[in-house]
């Protein structure tokens, strides 16, 4: 075995947990490699999630504002049209600059990129097959397998990224479909049917749960649902998908109400399956070297991210957990931390979820419906934006900041976020309750008037009822 195929780490996967967790492993003094299956680094997120989506999101916003918002500012413009293309374009220059970044990265920390698919041989012993078919084996001390998760697909709705698309296909659509029905209301299917909807498309979700966002706070998630009715989106709830017929003018969708189980069917140009993602954890040799996989088909880990055969680990969305970037980048680096004879660590209590819609959900932490279930007593501080003065000079009031608190010992346990910018306000409750805080250390720190960021002040005041802006 020659000197350039022998690490102390190699990771399989160069998504967000992948490709953060081999960086903190070469900082560390760690000879890296890391695997990767396609063309560019990455993975679903930078690809064809998390990033292209928010490049559409931002696009169609802007695209609205012209339409609907820019009259009120005293800004009329009388003639405008839409550059799909262009928009397209924009959002694969956004993907590209990221994935290129993550090149330099692997450079810059003489990380060793190999590029085909990793299959675990044996502990210590990885197997690359490149696109060409030729193979190579590399050895390090440690294994890693940050593959990430797939889009889950229904057998009477396969994809052909055309005409069903999962979310892959619905950032590259080539016109603005007429018609868009989207199977799922959680994060994807929302976001990305609101960019459709923006662009024009009439969008209907069709959600099987009596409730959008599964666990999220349903305060928030009825703010949102009555914005995106105001928008035009119509919602189908407690209402399950049974068949499809595809043609060359569309999809017919067969569906029922789980009340009164009576079918019924639509058209639609495009149907967006957002019904959830599962861990890819097929291929990489885990049946054969003795990986433990759940039900679930997500890898088994101790509380060192080890599987049940030593020297092999996995982060990220191939194991149980919320499937987030950022939950997958901590736990990379809590691993190379840990192989580095160090003590990585994740809070999971602190992992907060975003969606990205307009308007924005943040949360953290527990909500009030999980704590009544968990028994836990507590106090709730509520501020609207409607009373927030920035928020009103923006134009843009609807939503609140929701705060909760152990009722005795007054530490944060969640909030709760929808309105204006809170996928950026949310972090400072996140790092307050990272030390511990209670809603008092935020009610009496200082934040700077006028700014959206006191509706957070203001609900953490609220907690002991002593807000105090109008």
């Amino acid at each position: 075995m020659s000197e350039s195929t022998q690490f102390d780490l190699v990771v399989i996967g160069s998504g967000p947990g992948g490709y953060v967790g081999a960086i903190r492993a070469a900082q560390l003094g760690l000879k890296t490699a890391i695997i990767e299956k396609d063309k560019t680094y990455g993975g679903t997120c930078l690809n064809v999630g998390c990033i292209p989506s928010k490049a559409l999101l931002e696009s169609s916003e802007h695209y609205q504002a012209v339409q609907h918002d820019l009259a009120g500012h005293g800004i009329k413009i009388s003639k405008f049209e839409l550059d799909l293309p262009t928009m397209m374009s924009r959002k694969d220059k956004v993907v590209k600059t990221n994935t290129e970044g993550i090149a330099f990265l692997f450079k810059k920390n003489k990380i060793t990129p190999f590029q085909g698919v990793g299959k675990i041989l044996k502990p210590g012993s990885v197997e690359v097959t490149a696109a060409d078919g030729t193979k190579q084996v590399i050895t390090a001390k440690s294994i890693v397998i940050a593959t990430g998760s797939v889009p889950v697909e229904l057998p009477f709705l396969k994809f052909d990224e055309k005409r069903i698309v999962s979310n892959t296909g619905a950032l590259a659509l080539s016109e603005v479909p007429k018609t868009m029905i989207v199977v799922g209301g959680g994060v994807i299917g929302l976001e990305l049917g609101s960019v459709w909807q923006r662009l024009g498309a009439e969008v209907t979700v069709i959600e099987y749960a009596d409730r959008l966002g599964g666990p999220m706070d349903q305060d928030c998630m009825n703010v949102l649902r009555k914005n995106m009715e105001k928008e035009g989106v119509k919602f189908l709830l407690s209402t399950k998908v049974t068949g499809s017929k595809s043609s060359d003018k569309g999809v017919e969708v067969t569906y029922e109400s789980l009340a009164d189980g009576k079918s019924q069917t639509m058209k639609a140009d495009v149907v967006l399956v957002s019904t959830g993602r599962k861990a890819f954890s097929t291929g990489l040799g885990c049946e054969e070297v003795g990986v433990q996989k759940d039900p679930q088909g997500r890898i088994i880990i101790d509380k060192h991210y080890q599987t049940t055969v030593p020297g092999i680990y996995a982060i990220g969305d191939v194991v149980q957990g919320p499937m987030l970037a950022h939950k997958a980048e901590e736990e990379g680096v809590a691993v190379a931390e840990m192989l580095a004879g160090g003590a990585g660590h994740v809070n999971y209590e602190t992992v907060p979820g975003i969606i990205y819609t307009h308007p924005e959900i943040a949360s953290v932490g527990i909500t009030e419906e999980q704590a009544k279930a968990q028994g836990r007593e507590i106090n709730v501080g509520k501020f609207p934006f409607m009373a927030n003065g920035r928020a009103r000079a923006k134009g843009f009031t609807e939503g609140f900041v929701k705060i909760i608190a152990d009722k005795k010992t007054d530490r944060l346990l969640g909030a709760h976020l929808v309105g204006p910018g809170v996928s950026e306000l949310i972090h400072e409750i996140v790092v307050c309750m990272e030390f511990g805080g209670s809603s008092e250390d935020l009610a009496r720190s200082f934040h700077a008037h006028p700014t959206l960021s006191e509706a957070v002040r203001e609900a953490a005041l609220a907690v002991e009822k002593r807000q105090r802006q109008m």
